[in-house]
């Protein structure tokens, strides 16, 4: 499988780092061409962003430290010029997770490790998109533990495994680095919400500067841990929008079919999670949307007919929007409902219900793709259609606020 771009790579590889984030991690990147990736798996993490340069082999770990920091004040250097000053990240006591784009031989990749662990970092983690199969097992003794998405057998460089894999300059390094101070969120923490006398676990990241927020209701059998929402909810965060993923139902109703089936009970629970997201001291006037998948896509479309709700725009991933009954006749939220093209049930019930769906309604069909969107490059396709969904749609509802608060605009 070839990846779209270095970010699109990072994105997948966050996917299988996310169990890390509890671990309060260090990513560091080796740059160039790793910087981008890491980029990408520390703003999924929400974990600081450093380098790693290794600019010479062959050296004693004390020597590879020296070369590295070096490296790294060199950078520094040019990011002061920039008026873009950081501190370095200490990694002592920390698990430290080393990505780079792609391994070949593995000798920097090796050194980055050892550079790592002279500084004191408690574990490290060597994380790539791509790599040799030799070079896979020949890192394992260098790193407490390897992830690699693909290690193909007709493996010859990393670029092949690329379709844009353009030289990343200094200025870009620089940048990312900049950004990833910049993007820390305002808030990204657990919470709980009460609903009567059922307690709902979630999980909410506010991003700086946010334009939107966007609420995922899970479908059935799945809670705010699906490793499908929350690698479109990191998607979502790099692109300046906060998440809230939590659980629709509690601990111990997940078996109950009746409730998992019951779309007025979750619509209910949905829209009371949304009027507390409103009242969040970060949400005060911005626009929220939804995203459903399977049965919390028909919630998310009741929910959206309710008056005091007020959402901006829905996406559905492999949705049941039948299941929404009349409700759907009432929809005049814009909605995008994304279905595989393998997933011939769902993408007739999708088909049927557009027809009758009042509001800006979209089909968008995902070629080749099976209900839970598991094929290379199809949940990466998703989380760009719902990225550019929500976005647009926010943008276009801030365009009307402003203009309805321009002086002499009639509102009446």
């Amino acid at each position: 499988m070839r990846f779209a771009d270095r970010v699109t790579a990072g994105r997948r590889l966050a996917g299988r780092l996310l169990r890390f984030r509890d671990e309060d991690p260090v990513v560091v990147g080796l740059p160039r061409g790793g910087v981008p990736v890491a980029f990408a798996v520390a703003q999924a993490l929400h974990a600081p962003l450093d380098v790693i340069v290794v600019r010479e082999l062959g050296l004693t770990a004390d020597q590879l430290t020296t070369a590295a920091e070096a490296g790294q004040a060199e950078l520094r250097r040019r990011a002061v010029r920039r008026r873009a000053v950081r501190a370095r990240v200490p990694l002592r006591g920390r698990t430290v997770i080393v990505v780079d784009d792609g391994v070949a031989t593995g000798s920097t990749a090796r050194a980055a490790c050892r550079v790592a662990k002279a500084q004191g970092a408690a574990r490290v983690v060597l994380a790539v998109p791509v790599a040799a199969p030799t070079a896979v097992t020949d890192l394992a003794a260098s790193a407490d533990e390897v992830v690699c998405l693909q290690a193909p057998a007709g493996f010859r460089t990393v670029g092949q495994w690329y379709r844009d894999f353009r030289p990343v300059s200094d200025e870009e390094v620089e940048d990312l680095l900049r950004r990833a101070v910049d993007d820390r969120p305002l808030r990204d923490e657990e919470v709980t919400l009460l609903q009567a006398a059922v307690t709902l676990p979630g999980h909410l990241t506010v991003p700086g500067a946010p334009t939107g927020l966007v609420v995922f209701a899970h479908g059935s059998g799945s809670s705010r841990h699906s490793p499908r929402n929350q690698y479109v909810a990191a998607a979502l965060n790099q692109a300046g929008l906060g998440t809230l993923l939590f659980d629709l139902l509690a601990p111990g109703e997940e078996h109950d079919r009746r409730k998992v089936f019951d779309i007025p009970l979750l619509a209910g629970r949905l829209a009371e999670a949304t009027r507390w997201l409103s009242a969040q001291p970060e949400a005060a006037g911005l626009p929220i949307g939804y995203f459903g998948a399977s049965t919390g896509a028909a919630a998310a479309l009741v929910a959206a007919t309710r008056p005091e709700v007020g959402v901006r725009a829905i996406v559905s991933r492999g949705g049941r929007p039948d299941l929404a009954g009349a409700a759907l006749r009432r929809v005049r939220t814009p909605t995008l409902l994304i279905v595989g093209g393998a997933d011939d049930v769902v993408l007739g019930l999708n088909r049927r219900a557009r027809a009758v769906m009042p509001g800006e309604t979209r089909l968008a069909v995902v070629p080749g793709a099976t209900h839970l969107f598991g094929e290379p490059g199809a949940l990466d396709r998703v989380t760009l259609l719902a990225r550019d969904w929500f976005t647009t749609r926010f943008a276009r509802e801030a365009r009307v606020s402003t203009a309805a608060r321009a002086p002499g605009t009639r509102t009446g």
